[in-house]
């Protein structure tokens, strides 16, 4: 069994049997840990009988697929940072979830990684994946939260709210906006990243203008 106190919830419409084969298949170490059926008619109308959740694994991670119905679309305001220790494992992992996706950021040498690439799967699902062989691998999956629209600047208050309310919590190092890095509003989050119960989180600030926002999905 999983042992996270915080495990992601991905909402599909009803094809999370679908999505979670294919993410299976393109992380190793990955497994399915439990299915559950629609036992009662609820607001999704989905069939009795019919799969309700997939419980699962990837890299010893823990996820949640839902067949909810078509209230909610995921979308980039909360993605997926996968740490890879080789360039070829960059390289290997994008060119499968990448497959009938969409391009965020294309993958190339960045600043802050000499390979990195962002992009929207298939199923709608957003993936960061980054070369970090210097970074110690304790969480090789890591949600992040992008603050957008009307939020935008609150990632600190936000990360510090969550830290309040779980016991197990810690925030680490606040990277900010300089003065010339326009949009953004000099001091915001550029990116910082925090613990919940042991598990890590990361957060940051985006002043870009952004057709999506944070919603039920996830």
């Amino acid at each position: 069994m999983v042992k996270q106190k915080i495990i992601p919830c991905l909402w599909f419409d009803e094809n999370a049997e679908e999505a979670v084969n294919f993410y299976l298949s393109v992380f190793k170490n990955s497994k399915i840990l439990n299915t559950a059926k629609y036992l009662v008619d609820t607001p999704s109308n989905k069939p009795i009988g019919s799969v309700m959740t997939v419980s699962f694994e990837l890299d010893g991670y823990g996820f949640l697929a839902l067949n909810g119905g078509p209230y909610f679309k995921m979308n980039p305001s909360i993605s997926f940072h996968v740490k890879c220790k080789t360039k070829d494992e960059v390289d290997a992992i994008w060119e499968k979830l990448s497959e009938n996706g969409k391009v965020l950021m294309p993958l190339d040498k960045y600043p802050f990684s000499e390979r990195y690439g962002w992009l929207q799967d298939k199923f709608g699902l957003s993936w960061q994946i980054i070369f970090a062989d210097d970074v110690e691998m304790t969480q090789r999956i890591t949600p992040i939260l992008m603050f957008v629209g009307d939020v935008c600047g609150k990632a600190e208050e936000g990360v510090k709210f969550y830290a309040s309310v779980f016991k197990k919590a810690k925030v680490g190092d606040i990277f900010r906006y300089g003065k010339n890095e326009k949009p953004d509003k000099e001091g915001t989050v550029k990116y910082t990243h925090f613990t919940l119960e042991g598990h890590e989180f990361g957060a940051m600030d985006s002043a870009h203008k952004h057709n999506f926002k944070f919603n039920e999905a996830i």
